[in-house]
């Protein structure tokens, strides 16, 4: 059907010539047999996820209790964790306690509970310990029965009591005795609900503690939602060299020797601690290694173990995120995936109906610790995410296994042969490498989605990705030139213009869209560096789809222009003051009513005619200035929007020796950058900032200190400030004393750059 859509399209492009103006297609016929297929689609994704796992039952057969798995003999990178779960577990709370340990599978869960349930101190003070493994597939009754044939020799009398039920035994015992339950491999909140019942009473209070390892952080919240989270991270490099060290080479001279000749360099910071494992049966020779270094995942899972442990996450997830996993760990490896581009890639692909529905399948995953953040924006939501090496190997095997590798190219380095092999059936084409003349064979994939060529060596497009009608999402290098064809991309929701590597290190010429963009009614993220927005007095209709517009150059805000992208909700705009003295009627900013997100940046220089100064619409949460050298007491009309979160001031968007608040101000404010600015006397308290959270404050090299009372601020976490401003630096360190010693606060954070 997609096919020959396509090639219908294209014919009556082909016949019309030139022509700009498109006739809308008779698409009533494909729309029923869409819908035919959507309900069928919706049914089963309905049935799924109504229906609950089934789970098969164990052998009701005599118990066979899960013993605790062998003490590990190196904990090279736990010592910490030891000793925080130590302190919880050892620690003097009559009140029972849940400590729940997070983390993806394989990175150590099982190793740290091992270790604290065979420690010296943890058994002399519990002399019942049990050790009990739900797993995915569990039943309660052998649970039980498993839990009360382990508790041993302390329970014979219990167990001798025949009148009542097994889980009834459990209750009473562990109500009145002391205990360490670990519980591991716990998948869901229903299998805890399922067996909780036979720890006792939770209210009793006799020093117990259970200890629970998931890989899931929502099972971890519903098990224990008072208790804080210890989630497992990932070595460091110079603890994964230590783990090597101890565990494969005693011998320190052999160590010095081979970390020379570089046979460590290609393990060191792979697979970690089933490297270790391998390499402890391998010898030491380098010829040896090398073997490992060729093939580590072979030489990790000979047995396949390994992969049926990974595998579990995937097989757990629910069928919608399986595609949204895949697509992540497709990614090259140390690549950091910006979460705002991941999701306008899974609405391209039609994972996904808007960014909500994105955000909340990511946070999904993310609860899985299959996909871990690597970077957070200022108001704390994930700004970059990657997945482990190990992680990404159990993608590609399981993309492989569900011919999702058909729809799906991201780094490949040939076109060409891509072309050959998948052309028909691929959705996405995100490349890195790719020439121009290799470029010239997207012409066969006909289905594409996604086409992403920024950071490539060509130069040009071909002229048969505007005939890609499918096309929703684009991404390519400035200098490219735009053709007024790209309106014929009717189905395009993404169009991205950024920097190419090749010349993000020095100017690039300005870069004109063309008018019919004007022309593209899906249209709905405008990201356009570079590029000058036309102006649309002839445009055939506004972009009333368009949510982000960013960034623009120049941007005069006529009433004209505001009411053609009035939905917009996030906009960036920059000016150059030394060189444009145009009238930019910024106070008609406040007519877009669904703003939330605003950039407005000045470079070289003031901006000399400004005639009008902004007026900021209430709906705002996100204001950057950059440059405007706004007097201090124009702040106050930002300070009154109501629903401000995050305010940066850079490269001295104020001026002036002097900033007055008062506690009228900011009421919803979370976070305050102030970069680079001439500030002397900053005159606040903590009724100014009433929920402020993290304040940070760069190249503020004339202030030397603030006042006392910003430490009062109850919600503040982070103070940052520069190393260098040495004065500033103890100002902060002393209230951070303060509210220590005096208040018994320790959420108080204080960071220097």
């Amino acid at each position: 059907m997609e096919h020959f859509m396509y090639e219908d399209t294209r014919s009556r492009y082909r016949a019309a010539g030139e022509a700009t103006e498109i006739d809308e297609y008779d698409f009533r016929e494909v729309k029923i047999a869409m819908e035919e297929m959507n309900s069928i689609a919706e049914e089963r994704v309905q049935l799924s996820n109504r229906a609950p796992m089934r789970l098969r039952s164990a052998p009701s057969s005599s118990p066979t209790p899960t013993p605790a798995p062998a003490a590990a003999s190196f904990t090279v990178g736990l010592e910490k964790d030891l000793e925080k779960i130590r302190v919880l577990v050892c620690g003097e709370w009559p009140e029972r306690q849940i400590i729940p340990i997070t983390g993806m599978g394989g990175i150590g869960k099982t190793t740290l509970a091992t270790k604290i349930f065979d420690d010296p101190l943890v058994v002399e003070m519990f002399p019942i310990r049990a050790w009990i493994t739900v797993s995915q597939d569990y039943n309660p009754e052998n649970i039980f029965e498993n839990l009360l044939y382990s508790l041993g020799k302390v329970v014979q009398e219990a167990i001798a009591e025949s009148s009542i039920s097994t889980v009834q035994k459990l209750y009473q015992i562990l109500t009145v005795k002391k205990y360490l339950v670990v519980v591991e491999d716990l998948w869901s909140g229903k299998a805890w609900d399922d067996i909780k019942m036979a720890f006792g009473d939770p209210r009793s209070r006799n020093g117990s503690r259970i200890l629970i390892t998931t890989r899931i952080t929502s099972v971890a919240s519903h098990v224990s939602p008072s208790s804080p989270l210890h989630q497992m991270r990932f070595l460091k490099p110079d603890e994964s060299w230590n783990l090597l060290k101890h565990k494969v080479f005693p011998s320190k001279q052999f160590v010095r020797l081979q970390k020379k000749e570089g046979g460590v360099e290609g393990l060191k910071n792979r697979r970690r601690r089933r490297v270790a494992a391998v390499l402890s049966d391998v010898g030491e020779s380098p010829d040896s290694w090398e073997e490992v270094a060729e093939d580590v995942y072979s030489a990790i899972d000979k047995n396949g173990e390994f992969d049926r442990i990974m595998s579990l996450s995937y097989t757990h997830l629910p069928l919608y995120l399986r595609p949204c996993f895949l697509y992540i760990g497709s990614f090259p490896k140390d690549y950091e995936i910006r979460v705002s581009k991941l999701i306008k890639l899974w609405m391209a692909e039609g994972f996904v109906e808007n960014g909500d529905e994105a955000e909340a399948y990511l946070s999904d995953l993310m609860k899985t610790s299959l996909v871990f953040t690597t970077a957070t924006k200022s108001n704390g939501k994930v700004k970059s995410c990657n997945v482990h090496d190990m992680i990404r190997d159990l993608c590609r095997r399981k993309a492989v296994d569900e011919n999702y590798e058909r729809r799906l190219s991201i780094a490949h380095p040939d076109l060409t042969r891509l072309a050959r092999t998948y052309a028909s059936t691929l959705r996405s084409v995100i490349s890195f490498r790719p020439t121009e003349s290799s470029l010239g064979r997207l012409r066969k994939f006909k289905l594409l989605r996604v086409l992403d060529v920024v950071d490539t060596d060509a130069y040009t497009l071909p002229a048969p990705v505007f005939e890609l009608f499918h096309l929703r999402y684009l991404a390519f290098g400035c200098g490219m030139e735009i053709p007024t064809t790209i309106a014929r991309l009717q189905n395009l929701r993404a169009l991205i213009i950024r920097p190419s590597k090749r010349l993000r290190h020095y100017s690039v010429d300005e870069v004109y869209l063309p008018l019919e963009v004007w022309m593209m009614p899906l249209l709905t993220h405008l990201v356009s560096f570079y590029d000058l927005l036309p102006n649309p007095e002839r445009a055939a209709s506004a972009l009333d789809n368009l949510l982000t517009l960013s960034v623009v150059k120049k941007l005069i805000c006529t009433e004209e222009m505001m009411k053609m992208i009035s939905n917009v909700k996030k906009l960036a705009i920059t000016y150059f003051g030394d060189r444009y003295k145009e009238d930019y009627q910024l106070q008609n900013l406040v007519l877009l009513h669904q703003l939330e997100k605003l950039t407005l940046v000045v470079k070289k220089g003031y901006l000399l005619e400004m005639k009008a100064k902004p007026v900021f619409p209430k709906t705002l949460r996100k204001l950057t200035l950059s440059g405007w050298r706004f007097p201090w007491e124009d702040m106050e009309a930002v300070a009154s929007l109501p629903h401000l979160q995050v305010l940066k001031l850079r490269d001295h968007a104020c001026e002036g020796d002097t900033w007055e608040t008062n506690e009228e101000q900011f009421q919803k404010l979370e976070y305050l950058l102030i970069d680079e600015s001439d500030l002397e006397n900053w005159d606040t308290g903590k009724l100014h900032f009433r929920i402020l959270k993290r304040l940070v404050l760069h190249g503020c090299g004339k202030l030397r200190e603030i006042p006392d009372d910003i430490g009062n601020i109850s919600t503040l976490e982070l103070i940052e400030v520069d190393r260098v401003n040495t004065s500033l630096v103890e100002c902060v360190q002393h209230i951070q004393e303060d509210q220590i010693h005096n208040y018994d606060n320790k959420l108080l954070q204080v960071r220097t750059l």
